[in-house]
């Protein structure tokens, strides 16, 4: 069995690779759509919703694996990691998404993407709202599991 030391060690670096990997994803799909220039000039501007996001859905990834590791099989939480990462990559993605107007020229596509571009801040708070109750659920599943293994323990 794992010591818990490694256990944390291993979650944190793979949740690290997830909020690696989100950051990585923004950055490829805008310089696809917008060029280099404008991915840095967005970033430049919204780097603390960007890292965020990034960082809560990596806290969450973290702490679903130590509660995997600790429950050694699947639970809830998995669903709510998915939800509030594809909340956290639309909401970064959002920031952005008007320059679709220039790639997606579908009739109706113009006003959605208008649409979102205007309330772009206010769908980052979206994300973070949800990664907020990401960590809270899961962090309370793991505490409550971490108690659960505790007694077992010492029975």
């Amino acid at each position: 069995m794992e010591t818990t030391r490694n256990s944390w060690q291993r979650a944190l670096a793979l949740g690290g690779g997830a909020a690696s990997t989100l950051l990585l994803f923004f950055f490829a799909l805008l310089s696809v759509i917008s060029g280099w220039v404008e991915t840095i000039r967005q970033f430049s501007s919204y780097w603390p919703f960007l890292l965020s996001l990034a960082a809560g859905f990596g806290l969450q990834v973290s702490l679903f694996i130590r509660l995997r590791d600790i429950a050694r099989h699947q639970s809830g939480g998995g669903a709510v990691v998915a939800v509030s990462g594809g909340t956290s990559t639309a909401a970064m993605i959002s920031c952005c998404t008007h320059y679709l107007v220039n790639v997606l020229p579908v009739i109706g596509a113009t006003g959605f993407v208008a649409l979102v571009a205007q309330y772009q801040i206010e769908l980052f708070w979206v994300g973070i709202a949800f990664n907020l109750a990401g960590l809270a659920y899961i962090g309370r599943k793991l505490l409550l599991a971490s108690r659960h293994m505790k007694e077992m323990m010492s029975s």
